[in-house]
């Protein structure tokens, strides 16, 4: 399955009506994305944090604790790929993961490092380490579901109960961010298990030319 062309319709509409409320939060309440906070990062603005959230704020931030070569997260994922599709890797559910082969990133994983750093790094810090106002998200992505993920993403959230009125904004109708959504995933989840070390990574697999098909398809949308 692919997540990008399966779910793209469906948050785009449901987008278009959590941005115009993200406008004007003092006279309305937040809408249900409670999944966690922190997804992608913004390029202006703070991300929420929800203290009681496990995937947000200090507790976002924590360690996680992996065995060595082990490949299931605490959130009970199992991330070894299985199969490709569209140039991108996925796990035995259809999920999206990343591959590395003797220190060579497949380019998904790769194009994330790329799109996170133009899109999110802002408030997340580079290579998702987190900020003073933003959690992790290396470590936001192993604890949470990878829809729960995407929803934050693309509907944004804000947490109006703190002093500081955080808000996460809405990243559907931006296709650098929503066109490689999956990409950006990847890329922190390789992070967050310490596959993939900080920086650029330093060798990748070309792009296929599936991937750029679906990459004109969906900036053309």
């Amino acid at each position: 399955m692919n997540a990008i062309t399966s779910l793209a319709s469906l948050v785009l509409a449901a987008t278009m009506a959590t941005t115009a409320w993200a406008q004007d939060t003092t006279t309305q309440t937040p809408p249900p994305a409670e999944a966690g906070a922190g997804a992608a990062a913004a390029t202006s603005g703070a991300a929420a944090a929800d203290p009681a959230d496990p995937a947000a704020g200090e507790a976002g931030d924590a360690p996680v604790e992996m065995a060595e070569g082990a490949t299931t997260l605490p959130n009970g994922m199992d991330i070894t790929p299985v199969s490709q599709e569209n140039g991108r890797w996925y796990n035995a559910e259809g999920i999206p993961t990343f591959k590395i082969e003797n220190g060579v990133v497949d380019f998904a994983t790769f194009n994330g490092f790329r799109r996170y750093s133009a899109e999110c790094h802002v408030c997340h810090g580079p290579d998702g380490e987190g900020s003073t106002y933003a959690p992790a998200l290396k470590t936001s992505v192993l604890r949470m579901d990878y829809y729960d993920f995407q929803e934050i993403v693309a509907s944004g959230k804000q947490d109006v109960n703190t002093a500081a009125n955080l808000v996460m904004p809405a990243f559907g109708t931006n296709k650098n961010v929503w066109c490689y959504i999956d990409d950006i995933y990847v890329y922190l989840l390789a992070r967050g298990t310490d596959e993939l070390p900080r920086g650029r990574p330093a060798e990748r697999a070309d792009k296929s030319e599936e991937y750029t098909a679906q990459e004109d398809s969906c900036m053309s949308m």
